[in-house]
C-alpha cells in the first residue's frame, strides 16, 4: 500500500469559498462550457484565484508550476491536471473574460457574496483613491421603480492621481 501526500494550505478555505458564492459556475454560465475542453473557464479563474491568495504566487505563465505537490483535484476538481493550466488556456479565458465585461462580471461575483452571507449595504465602500471624479450624482429619489436594479459605475470624466 502505498499513501500519496499532497499540500492544501489554506487553499481549501479559498476553494470552498469560490464553491460557496458560485464564481466557478458563474464564470462557466457567461463563457460557455464546450465538451471538448480540458478545463473550464471557471477553473480557470479559480486556478487563479488560489494562485493570487496563495502564500507565495507565481506568475500566471507558471501556474501549473504552483499547482505541483498540491491536491489539485480537491482544490480545483475531478480529473483536473497540473498541465491543464497552461498560458494558451490562461490567455484564452481572460481574453473572454475581457470580452464580457470585468466590472460586470465583478459586480455579479460581489453582489452574489452579498446575497450568500447576509452583508449589510446600507453604505459601500469603493477605494477610487486613484480617480479623480466630476458630475452629476442623482440620488434614490431621482430614479424609476424601473432603474433600481444594481449596475456597475461608468466613470465619463475625470483623471487617475497615478499620471
Amino acid at each position: 500500500m502505498s499513501i500519496e501526500v499532497r499540500n492544501i494550505d489554506h487553499l481549501g478555505l479559498v476553494a470552498g469559498i469560490i464553491d460557496e458564492i458560485g464564481i466557478e459556475k458563474k464564470i462557466n454560465q457567461l463563457l460557455g462550457e464546450e465538451l471538448s475542453e480540458k478545463i473550464t473557464g471557471g477553473q480557470v479563474v479559480k486556478g487563479m484565484v488560489l494562485n493570487g491568495l496563495g502564500l507565495v504566487s507565481s506568475p500566471l505563465y507558471l501556474l501549473s508550476k504552483f499547482f505541483e505537490g498540491k491536491a489539485i483535484e480537491h482544490l480545483i476538481g475531478k480529473g483536473v491536471k497540473t498541465e491543464y493550466f497552461n498560458d494558451d488556456k490562461l490567455g484564452l479565458v481572460l481574453d473572454q473574460l475581457y470580452g464580457r465585461g470585468l466590472n460586470d462580471i465583478f459586480m455579479s461575483v460581489v453582489l452574489e457574496a452579498v446575497k450568500i452571507y447576509e452583508l449589510e449595504t446600507n453604505t459601500v465602500h469603493l477605494d477610487s483613491t486613484s480617480f479623480h471624479v466630476h458630475g452629476d450624482y442623482h440620488t434614490d429619489e431621482d430614479e424609476s421603480e424601473e432603474d433600481l436594479e444594481p449596475k456597475t459605475i461608468k466613470i465619463t470624466y475625470g483623471y487617475s492621481s497615478d499620471n
